[in-house]
């Protein structure tokens, strides 16, 4: 059943009762954050309303930590977090790794060489050390496209040649790859890198121009059932929020699923319920009918 407009406390959602609902498992871009991501005072007191009934929030993203710890904040949100799509589990605040999956250096290396033969721009992010515990970001050079990442996520790349880096001894793996680009040239890159690694790998499209390439073990589904574990809970007992392609394995993660009306089609399809859009804080006016 999805209902398309704002759910009333009179019109509950057939086979849902809020009362039941422990956890929020929350995408942030595109189903929370409205323009320039930002996170609306409603949205804020709606969420924070929430917590205060005992309701946990899960932030399911793939952004890592340094650029979603605004939102928490925000939020007043602790406890386990899903971060670059499910490679990464962080109990917050104490930024504890409940869980860790990285990709195969093999997987790096050959879209570094892709991203120089399609001059396609190509980042990574390599995992926490002591210098650097929340991780790095590289890139090999610097372009329009790693200006409108750091505006867009407030993390600057480092610039450095990523052969040379992928080479240094001792390294496990790196959190994950994306490619910036536009839109249509996703499926080619998609498609050689299917040919080349096939089930060894998942890809996930984030954004319009973001194509991210993670181990396939990982994705926002197997994170937040690693963060539900974690705490107890059950699937019946949350409620999933997205956008995107990635969000689709969280909806099968949680007994019940929810989408904006901007959603792709896949997810809005694949939706309980669908709510008004995040540039009009859809989000908030639905926990606000939900939960009160």
């Amino acid at each position: 059943m999805v209902y398309t407009g704002f759910m009333h406390n009179s019109h509950i959602l057939q086979g849902m009762d809020p009362a039941n609902i422990k956890a929020l498992a929350l995408d942030l871009d595109g189903t929370c954050l409205g323009r320039n991501a930002s996170l609306s005072s409603q949205t804020i007191r709606a969420l924070k309303t929430c917590l205060h009934r005992g309701i946990r929030v899960i932030i399911c993203t793939g952004r890592s930590i340094d650029a979603a710890e605004q939102y928490r904040l925000a939020i007043g949100a602790e406890g386990p977090m899903v971060y670059f799509n499910g490679a990464e589990v962080v109990d917050m605040p104490a930024e504890t790794m409940v869980k860790a999956t990285l990709l195969n250096l093999e997987v790096v290396d050959y879209c570094t060489d892709l991203s120089r033969s399609m001059g396609v721009y190509y980042q990574v992010y390599f995992p926490g050390t002591q210098e650097y515990p929340r991780g790095i970001l590289m890139a090999e050079r610097r372009t329009q496209e790693t200006e409108m990442y750091r505006i867009h996520t407030g993390i600057p790349a480092l610039i450095g040649d990523l052969k040379h880096a992928l080479a240094k001894p001792g390294l496990p793996g790196c959190v994950k790859g994306m490619f910036i680009s536009e839109p249509w040239l996703h499926e080619g890159i998609r498609s050689q890198l299917v040919e080349r690694f096939g089930r060894s790998i998942y890809i996930a499209r984030t954004s319009s121009t973001f194509l991210e390439i993670m181990d396939a073990a990982v994705s926002k589904g197997m994170g937040l059932r690693c963060a539900l574990a974690y705490q107890g809970l059950q699937d019946a007992q949350v409620i999933a929020f997205g956008d995107e392609e990635n969000d689709l394995p969280m909806f099968e993660a949680a007994t019940y699923a929810a989408a904006p009306a901007n959603a792709k089609d896949a997810v809005l399809k694949a939706a309980d319920i669908q709510f008004g859009p995040n540039t009009e804080d859809g989000l908030a006016k639905l926990l606000e009918d939900l939960f009160g």
